[in-house]
């Protein structure tokens, strides 16, 4: 592509992002936040034999613009990031991924990016709400679960790398299947060999903890699948000529008729 559809494709990616972000922020607002109210509430009841102040002292943000201004600054500013990166993979994988359109193709990346992304991470290093989790090892589960996300991108691009290379031998069924079920060997290996945490205590509430988890789940759901529909249609639009374009360049265009009087 030359320089300038590429950066059609980038503007289209992060405005894609950006509606994605905003329809993602309303899931988090209405699903997500009254079960960090109720996960704080529970640390709170306990901070007389913890010392898990918010703090230790006066908090220097307010829970109200945490759950506002904050999470709409966080949901949109990172709609607006992956759109783009998604705009400049589209880029490169556009007619190399088989005989997909531009709407497959951005479904596609959609679909990869929540699986490797999120997914996969998340099955191996779940999200916790507030009061869930050692202080202490915060650090490294954030080092470990961004690592997670790494290894997964990385498995994922090398299985489509390795599909492509056996599918003269082998087909594209078969290469595809190949290729999938490396990835999940490596990773079920990555599962296996990095450590786990079991942080959540005896006292916390389960149903609050699986409903805080499929929440954040729903958000990331939300946000690819509103990113792979907007940008689609957006990059169809500027890729795919319409009928009279089309035309136009074959040479076909129609002419009005005309007609002959007496």
């Amino acid at each position: 592509m030359n320089s300038i559809s590429v950066r059609a494709l980038l503007v289209r990616g992060m405005l894609a992002g950006l509606v994605a972000g905003a329809l993602a922020l309303v899931v988090a607002y209405f699903l997500g936040e009254s079960r960090v109210d109720a996960a704080i509430a529970l640390e709170e009841a306990h901070s007389h034999s913890h010392s898990h102040d918010h703090g230790g002292g006066e908090e220097l943000v307010s829970r109200g613009m945490q759950a506002t201004g904050g999470l709409a600054t966080g949901v949109l500013v990172f709609g607006v990031a992956v759109g783009g990166i998604a705009a400049l993979v589209f880029c490169y994988a556009l007619g190399r991924l088989g005989r997909f359109g531009p709407r497959a193709t951005a479904a596609l990346i959609a679909g990869a990016a929540l699986l490797t992304v999120y997914i996969v991470p998340f099955l191996k290093y779940p999200a916790n709400p507030p009061a869930v989790g050692d202080a202490d090892t915060i650090g490294r589960r954030t080092a470990l679960f961004f690592l997670m996300v790494a290894l997964s991108v990385l498995l994922a691009v090398a299985a489509v790398i390795l599909g492509r290379r056996l599918a003269p031998r082998l087909g594209n069924w078969n290469a595809t299947i190949a290729a999938a079920t490396g990835y999940v060997l490596v990773t079920g290996l990555a599962y296996a060999f990095l450590p786990s945490f079991d942080e959540v205590g005896k006292d916390f509430p389960a149903s609050l903890l699986w409903e805080f988890r499929l929440a954040t789940l729903a958000v990331q759901v939300t946000l690819w699948t509103t990113f792979g529909l907007v940008f689609g249609y957006l990059t169809e639009r500027l890729l795919v000529p319409g009928p009279d374009v089309a035309a136009a360049t074959d040479g076909t265009t129609s002419r009005p008729a005309t007609t002959a009087a007496g």
